[in-house]
């Protein structure tokens, strides 16, 4: 790792970095927050302006785009703050030109995008003046994000990088462990990997499938090759952490292109709910999934295919805004007919008549929040045991110390919208902050939230 010096990273043309003395980990309760400081630090020329790499773990991709912000609002960055929201805070940045890799590292629960590696273009949408992007995957056409490259000006283009991360299994019988492991440490002693020995040993579940993935880069699979041959060989202390360190030197090649990262952590990665869930009765969900479920396009779409897949979205989306919106102001039976009667949306009858059951005034706003994360997939829905949490813990340990040290590092709490389950969120705080003071050092640690829940 050879970024994790003292040494800041040069940036383009060789202009230094500044380098901050403690690593700097900023912890804010929704995730939009981490973005100020990203800006600040580009601002104070700790991290360079374009071309950062930004590895991202959390059980949601945060990659969607304010859809009717115009493309030019990220250049006002107050108002552009103001404009975000938790899934959609990503994607204006890469448009300014500032991250050109985003690493989405995710938990087996969370699969909204296909595995491997995505390229494509983030631009400025000619005829809408909007930000969209030319990347096909389901998670872009069922918001209606998907225009082909000859509509789209001052393009920038983006890698994504789509990694599972699964837990580390950590082993019962710590005792016996020890012992092993200190009987090899004794004869690794004059041997200078002593340190890389873990202090607990740790079976991982099942390999990590790299079929999935379309790295075709040749020094990835050398790399690969390299590491299954040094994890085979029984000399090797560590053969449980195999598949994560292999993970680790693909995440590697991918940062090596990078000018300097970020690392971003969701605490929902280690434990998530789907709030909407526990608000609304099962039959309800299940209408709001009829109402606002994605017909995805043809295997073998042409542009033409794609084009037609995003347009009727739109309109189905629109529809459905206006429905709600209209039934903001009123839902009498009327109102209710009147909607029910457009294409798809006769569900709406026995939805809002469920909601009216059981509340006075349902807030229809949240309904139709609710019904666009309905789409091709359901949100993830894993409240993890503390063995899950503590394998997931390992895992980004291993991950981490295998890695090149970042600039700076955001964390997002995620708990008052309750996507990270509230009881959970402080025990989970502390395990990640005490990991990045284990493998980092020194930390310059600012909670920037409020503990009054409240608010």
């Amino acid at each position: 790792a050879a970024m994790s010096g003292a040494a800041a990273p040069a940036g383009p043309a060789g202009r230094r970095l500044r380098a901050y003395t403690a690593l700097p980990v900023r912890v804010v309760e929704e995730h939009q927050d981490v973005l100020p400081f990203i800006y600040r630090a580009i601002g104070s020329k700790h991290l360079p302006a374009s071309n950062i790499s930004f590895v991202h773990l959390d059980s949601h991709p945060d990659l969607l785009i304010p859809v009717n912000m115009p493309a030019d609002t990220v250049f006002d960055k107050e108002v552009l703050f103001s404009e975000l929201s938790i899934e959609n805070w990503i994607m204006p940045a890469v448009y300014a030109g500032h991250i050109s890799q985003v690493l989405w590292l995710h938990p087996p629960w969370a699969q909204q995008i296909s595995e491997g590696k995505h390229n494509f273009l983030v631009g400025k949408d000619i005829s809408t003046t909007t930000i969209r992007v030319t990347g096909t995957d389901d998670y872009f056409l069922s918001d209606g994000l998907y225009v082909p490259a000859d509509q789209l000006e001052n393009q920038k283009s983006l890698n994504l990088h789509v990694v599972l991360i699964n837990p580390t299994e950590t082993s019962n019988n710590q005792e016996e462990n020890g012992e092993v492991i200190s009987a090899k440490r004794l004869k690794l002693n004059t041997d200078d990997t002593a340190h890389t020995v873990a202090a607990s040993s740790s079976v991982t579940s099942g390999n990590l499938d790299h079929s999935s993935s379309n790295v075709k880069n040749k020094e990835i699979q050398n790399a690969s090759a390299l590491n299954r041959a040094e994890c085979s060989s029984s000399s090797s202390p560590r053969n449980d952490e195999c598949p994560i360190r292999e993970v680790a030197k693909n995440i590697c090649q991918v940062l090596q292109k990078g000018d300097a990262f970020v690392l971003d952590i969701d605490l929902d990665f280690f434990s998530v709910k789907n709030p909407f869930k526990e608000m609304y009765t099962q039959t309800e969900y299940e209408i709001l999934q009829e109402l606002y479920n994605f017909k995805k396009p043809h295997k073998d779409a042409t542009e033409e295919g794609l084009l037609d897949c995003v347009e009727n979205r739109v309109h189905q989306l629109e529809d459905l805004e206006a429905a709600f919106a209209d039934l903001c102001d009123n839902d009498d039976e009327e109102t209710v007919q009147k909607w029910a009667s457009y294409p798809g949306m006769k569900p709406l009858v026995q939805l809002v008549h469920s909601l009216k059951s059981r509340m006075e005034s349902p807030d229809y706003e949240m309904v139709h929040q609710a019904g666009l994360t309905c789409d091709y997939m359901e949100l993830p829905h894993h409240v993890s045991t503390e063995e899950e949490i503590e394998g997931l813990i390992q895992s980004t340990k291993v991950l981490l110390k295998n890695m090149p040290k970042p600039t700076l590092v955001t964390i997002a709490r995620s708990s008052l919208d309750d996507y990270c389950p509230s009881e959970q969120v402080d025990i989970i705080q502390e395990k990640v902050l005490n990991l990045l003071g284990l493998v980092y050092g020194t930390l310059d640690v600012r909670l920037d939230y409020s503990t009054n829940s409240s608010l």
